[in-house]
């Protein structure tokens, strides 16, 4: 049976220094969201045969490649058959985490989900990994407008960086539940602080959907990868893991930002990542995902820096 739930499961490495080094101030945070796509809910007990274990080797590889600061997950997976897919890919990285199972909340009945997740052999929900110490978290549950059965959280993790104390968000929303993404605009800018916070995750709509343009145009979240880009498609999913060619088509995956009391942040550039299929053994095509990554590189500024939001 799976460990017994936790609000979280934080993950605490060698700690590493987060002093600023000579220099290091113009140095740029860089930030990754990917949804990892597990293996199914009965994947405790049969093989799925989405080849979970490769995935994740592949985006380990490509992960260490980028050298991210902060790496956001969605459909992070714990299962009997695939064991702690975030707590690998975060030993692999030499990072902290903190892990978030959603299924832990089904009814939200100690007793039960801990029986139901038991039985099941199988959890899922969001992960935060970072290169610098988390020094909290916490989650929040979003309202289940259309499933009472399908819980969603948001998750949060206080990181101890070079520029300060930064909160970084991530969630995976239901589709077509704008309410879930009201309240996480609630809860972001409620939780604002002096430095910017950074909102991740795979929000199931479109970037011209109506909660996405008020959560831009009203509540003032920056879309990192738009503001970089803003011509370009950026298609993050949906691609068949065993193609040969690329099938996605939609952009669902997000890095979303909001300024800070005294500091602002700067999009220096973001791009889709993890997007490139490897092969398996039989020389067939293998993607890491059905969905694409997301990076961005961050500047931190000052609010009264001569700095726009985006150049």
């Amino acid at each position: 049976m799976l460990a017994c739930l936790a609000p979280a499961v934080l993950l605490r490495l060698q700690p590493i220094s987060v002093a600023m080094a000579a220099g290091e101030a113009d140095r740029r945070l860089r930030v990754v969201t990917y949804n990892v796509l597990h293996d199914g809910p009965t994947s405790g007990f049969i093989d799925n045969e989405t080849h979970l274990e490769a995935r994740t080797e592949m985006a380990i590889r490509e992960l260490k490649a980028l050298e991210p600061d902060v790496v956001a997950l969605q459909e992070a997976s714990h299962s009997r058959r695939h064991g702690n897919v975030p707590e690998h890919i975060a030993k692999e990285l030499g990072f902290h985490l903190v892990f978030a199972p959603a299924t832990d909340r089904i009814f939200h009945v100690r007793l039960l989900d801990t029986l139901i997740v038991g039985i099941m052999g199988f959890k899922e929900g969001e992960a935060i990994l970072s290169r610098f110490p988390i020094v909290g978290s916490d989650i929040y549950d979003l309202p289940r407008c259309r499933s009472r059965v399908e819980p969603r959280i948001l998750l949060r993790a206080d990181v101890d960086t070079p520029w300060g104390p930064l909160q970084v968000f991530t969630t995976h929303t239901a589709r077509g539940d704008e309410c879930q993404m009201e309240r996480i605009g609630e809860i972001v800018r409620g939780q604002r602080g002096d430095r910017p916070s950074i909102l991740t995750g795979d929000f199931n709509t479109l970037e011209t959907s109506k909660v996405l343009t008020l959560l831009r145009d009203e509540a003032g979240f920056i879309d990192a990868f738009r503001s970089a880009n803003p011509t370009t498609p950026g298609a993050t999913v949906w691609q068949r893991i065993r193609a040969s060619e690329s099938t996605a088509s939609r952009r669902v995956d997000f890095i979303f930002l909001l300024v800070g009391h005294t500091a602002s942040v700067t999009v220096k550039s973001s791009k889709v990542v993890l997007d490139h299929p490897g092969r398996l053994p039989d020389g067939s095509a293998l993607w890491p995902s059905d969905h694409y990554g997301v990076s961005a590189d961050l500047e931190i500024v000052p609010i009264n820096s001569q700095y726009n939001i985006a150049q």
